[in-house]
């Protein structure tokens, strides 16, 4: 049975009676109150950089973009996007962006990257997302703004062919990254990007941010290492070995810059890699794969690992997680439901609130066994003029401190503003999940939100990414694309 989309669900009992016909218990609330759980302060406790306050529980997550110049510097669309999230409401800021530590540990030719001008640079992004923010809200005294710091390890691509730093031999994906013939990243070499981290993390405090998160999720370097139950050595086998890069990074940057606060956004589960099946829906690939925060199955969860990671990490003083789940590049209903797959991807295996519904569940089940961390959910775009009434209950209930929202911040960005104002949500900017947002950066076009940002809507590149459209939609057969 195809999935419903969520904008034929013509009001909150037919939503609600949808997740019942699903099986799922998804927190929801038919009334948004704007006064209401999303509009508390929280506190978020470091422990070396002490107390911030932040002023809601929105946050806009990080987004890897496609659109710095060839050596990793910002360009207008970078710095737009920017001032779209500084006057968003939300109240914290997860990173605005994924930047790469090294130039070599890009995810594709026009990310960002930390380089010789990048305090400039970075301190210049800042200041343009806080003057937005102090433009419509008049002080940015409650707003917590940080930087996420990456290297892409097995996918990355910092030019124009995959040039892949793998933690270890994959069965299954090695073959898609051309990483068969390449070694492994050596521990000598990790020892050398840890502290390119930790460089990078100085540039960070330099430019102004408040804290850093070492991306530990979506099947970069980090998150590839906590899943290396084969890899030897130091920074292989058990758990103690498979987290040792992210705890010494995390002590690492303690020492050097004691004022920076520090966050995680782990993907807390992962999946098999998926494959279109004979009708274009996703399938797990048959192969063996190690899957941090997985069962063994391949498709279902076990949390064991990833909450003893968290008790790691709270003991290095880390007072900040965002939840998220498996990567994009092999399984992206696990972190990003969509009803509508990007060109390279596969429909979905299953109504994409079910994926939802993980996420949440996943949130809440690490949130009641770590109460002191202050936990970030991601996953609810999808969710659409509904997105509110969750968010509300989750942190109501406490399965959540505050709500995170990424693709939706690319063509809605007002969402938080409008919400905590008490406004109907805009339903003609509302990201319907069409993974335009993929699409293009797949096809090697700036990243952005093509359907319903008129910014984009004007840009050539739109004509581009129809035609890689229409040649996904007719290998799938001319079902949804």
């Amino acid at each position: 049975m195809a999935p419903v989309q969520v904008r034929r669900l013509a009001d909150a009992a037919a939503f609600a009676g949808h997740l019942a016909s699903l099986g799922l218990d998804l927190p929801f609330d038919h009334q948004v109150d704007p006064s209401g759980p999303l509009a508390d302060g929280l506190a978020v406790h470091d422990g070396t950089a002490g107390t911030f306050n932040v002023g809601n529980r929105w946050t806009i997550l990080p987004m890897e973009g496609w659109d710095g110049t060839s050596d990793g510097r910002p360009t207008d669309l970078v710095r737009r996007r920017w001032a779209r999230f500084g006057g968003s409401g939300a109240k914290l800021v997860w990173g605005g962006e994924a930047v790469a530590v090294t130039p070599e540990g890009r995810a594709n030719p026009n990310q960002l990257c930390i380089g010789p001008d990048s305090p400039g640079d970075l301190a210049d992004l800042r200041g343009v997302l806080v003057d937005a923010h102090v433009e419509r809200f008049g002080s940015a005294d409650d707003l917590l703004v940080g930087l996420q710091l990456t290297h892409s390890g097995r996918w990355a691509r910092p030019g124009s062919d995959a040039a892949p730093r793998t933690a270890y031999r994959h069965p299954l994906l090695d073959g898609r990254v051309g990483a068969g013939g390449q070694s492994v990243v050596s521990d000598y070499d990790l020892e050398g990007l840890s502290g390119d981290f930790v460089e990078a993390a100085v540039v960070a405090h330099d430019a102004g941010f408040a804290f850093v998160d070492v991306k530990a999720c979506h099947g970069y370097l980090v998150h590839e290492l906590l899943s290396g139950v084969g890899r030897p050595g130091p920074f292989g086998g058990d758990l103690e070995g498979r987290t040792r890069f992210l705890r010494r990074t995390v002590e690492a940057i303690r020492h050097r810059v004691p004022g920076l606060a520090v966050g995680v956004r782990l993907s807390a589960f992962d999946l098999a890699p998926h494959v279109a099946g004979p009708d274009g829906t996703g399938v797990p690939e048959e192969g063996a794969h190690h899957a941090f925060g997985g069962d063994g199955t391949g498709v279902g969860l076990d949390l064991t690992e990833p909450d003893l990671l968290l008790g790691m990490l709270a003991d290095l003083g880390v007072g900040v997680v965002c939840v998220t789940a498996g990567s994009p590049y092999y399984c992206p209903h696990a972190q990003r439901p969509a009803y509508f797959p990007p060109s390279d991807g596969y429909l979905p295996p299953h109504d994409p609130l079910v994926d939802v519904a993980r996420l949440v569940d996943a949130a809440a089940d690490l949130k009641s066994r770590h109460p002191g961390l202050v936990v970030v959910g991601s996953g609810y775009s999808y969710l659409q003029e509904w997105l509110p009434n969750v968010a509300q209950a989750v942190v109501a209930r406490g399965d959540v401190d505050s709500v995170g929202i990424g693709r939706m911040a690319l063509s809605y960005p007002d969402l938080p503003a409008d919400v905590l104002a008490g406004l109907q949500v805009d339903r003609r900017r509302l990201c319907r999940t069409f993974s335009d947002c993929t699409t293009a950066p797949r096809n090697g076009l700036v990243s952005g939100c093509y359907p319903l940002d008129p910014h984009y809507k004007a840009m050539p590149e739109r004509v581009e990414l129809t035609l890689a459209k229409r040649a996904a939609d007719s290998s799938r057969g001319g079902r949804r694309s």
